[in-house]
């Protein structure tokens, strides 16, 4: 007699079993128009950027492989200043930003996964953000307020916490066994140095996805650079973007000077900006891949 349960043990897991080659043919057919539905933009900004003006007309505006690459978009951008001032701001942002950022939620989640008091009701007040949040009008007002109106802390205070990084942080920390702190503890180490020799080593991959949450935030936002920002000159790249996307144009100083010869084309100006706009966070994720995937799982499987 066979025993069924033996053989249902034998049977292999569903995403085990061997692969039909319709199976294959569908899965490759998913996957290629997935990856030129992602490509496709991305190759087209590029190539419009290196355009010429001969490339633009002849493509209708949407070059994909430019006959006369050039550079003169880039040598524009570049000698104007305008944008590379702007790229500068954003890149002082989000340093800072992330960093501040980093620390304060470090440190705060740190806290709320002890068992301390008060600590239940500073998480609930940090959780009720992520279901009320204020509207523009009650940001700007408590931004004026507080003084910050044309600074650049009005682009970082505001958002110095995100609830959801904090709960993230503080769901891992609460991870960490505690016989492993307790044995610091015994050791005579305070919580200080718990968290910086113990907690953060142990936390690397976890930090790194917030920190790399953080800096796409930081990077990416225009809005409130928008509302806190009247001059000009402190504008961050991704505002910047948006203007030279809106106008078509470079501003003036790059159209005045005389050392450029005749400007680029509208198409690949703003594509240009496009792309220096997210190169910065491009170069950034392959760098904390390992840690992001790493990071995204903790807490997925038990042991």
């Amino acid at each position: 007699m066979i025993d069924a349960g033996a053989g249902g043990g034998s049977e292999r897991p569903a995403w085990l079993e061997k692969e039909t080659l319709l199976q294959r043919v569908v899965k490759f057919a998913v996957f290629a128009v997935v990856l030129v539905a992602v490509l496709y933009p991305f190759v087209s900004v590029v190539a419009t950027s290196l355009a010429s003006e001969q490339d633009v007309i002849k493509n209708g505006g949407l070059v994909i492989w430019p006959e006369n690459p050039t550079l003169n978009s880039y040598r524009t951008i570049f000698a104007g200043g305008v944008v590379t001032r702007a790229i500068t701001v954003s890149i002082g942002i989000t340093v800072i930003g992330t960093l501040l950022s980093l620390a304060v939620t470090i440190m705060m989640a740190y806290g709320l996964s002890r068992k301390i008091w008060g600590s239940k009701f500073f998480l609930l007040l940090a959780l009720t953000t992520l279901l009320f949040t204020p509207g523009i009008i009650a940001n700007y007002l408590a931004v004026k307020q507080l003084g910050l109106l044309n600074s650049y802390a009005s682009l970082i205070l505001p958002v110095l916490i995100n609830a959801f990084n904090l709960v993230v942080l503080r769901q891992f920390f609460m991870g960490i066994p505690q016989e492993l702190l307790d044995s610091a503890k015994i050791d005579g180490a305070n919580d200080f140095d718990i968290l910086t020799r113990i907690v953060l080593p142990l936390s690397k991959a976890v930090v790194a996805v917030v920190a790399l949450f953080y800096a796409v935030g930081y990077w990416n936002n225009f809005f409130n650079a928008l509302l806190y920002l009247n001059d000009a000159s402190m504008w961050p790249v991704q505002l910047v973007l948006r203007q030279y996307v809106l106008q078509g144009t470079p501003l003036g100083d790059v159209q005045l000077n005389p050392l450029l010869g005749q400007p680029p084309p509208p198409q690949s100006f703003q594509m240009a900006v496009v792309v220096l706009g997210t190169l910065p966070i491009l170069l950034v994720y392959p760098l904390l891949q390992r840690y992001f995937t790493k990071g995204v799982l903790t807490g997925a499987i038990k042991g």
